[in-house]
């Protein structure tokens, strides 16, 4: 399938952004296949890289820390990803360095889901490797992320009570449109 647009270079990067638990990965995945594109997570580029999980590497050199890993390798994505799929962290969105790569050799996708859907859909955070700072809510990263993920994004799509077919369909349609 080709999709001819300005915003879409033809070698430019695909790069999803979003809180965790939008299906980043799986619509990723899905998105790379119909597109003929090799797929890549950043979180597990971050977990090959530090030989660790996402919780450890956070335990072991905290948050700010693993922002700066998350930062690095997601610039580095941007730069050699070339025409790839790339699902990102859903704390890359703090590495203005990283996004605003992201922005110059790509396409940024914001996956958007309310609060009440990533509530019934997240269970554990600590254990899914999400940066949440002591005694911050899910409300409360919801909110602090979502002007981050406006502000980076070129392309949104609304998940709410959509199937990931359904959500694909739209980020195709998003992407041809431009």
């Amino acid at each position: 399938m080709s999709l001819e647009s300005d915003r879409i270079k033809k070698d430019g990067g695909i790069f999803l952004i979003g809180m965790p638990g939008v299906g980043k990965s799986t619509v990723g995945v899905i998105l790379a296949k119909q597109l003929g594109r090799d797929f890549i997570d950043a979180d597990l580029v971050i977990q090959r890289r530090e030989n660790k999980l996402l919780p450890e590497i956070i335990e072991e050199k905290g948050i700010d820390g693993f922002l700066e890993i998350e930062n690095e390798v997601c610039r580095d994505l941007a730069g050699s990803a070339a025409g790839a799929v790339v699902a990102t962290g859903g704390s890359a969105v703090y590495g203005t360095e990283a996004m605003e790569r992201m922005k110059e050799n790509g396409t940024v996708v914001y996956l958007e889901a309310s609060l009440r859907v990533l509530r019934r859909r997240l269970r554990n955070l600590k254990g899914r490797g999400v940066v949440l700072r002591e005694g911050q809510t899910l409300k409360e990263l919801y909110r602090e992320r979502t002007v981050l993920y406006e502000r980076f994004a070129d392309i949104t799509v609304k998940e709410d009570g959509r199937s990931v077919e359904e959500t694909l369909d739209a980020v195709m349609e998003a992407l041809r449109r431009g």
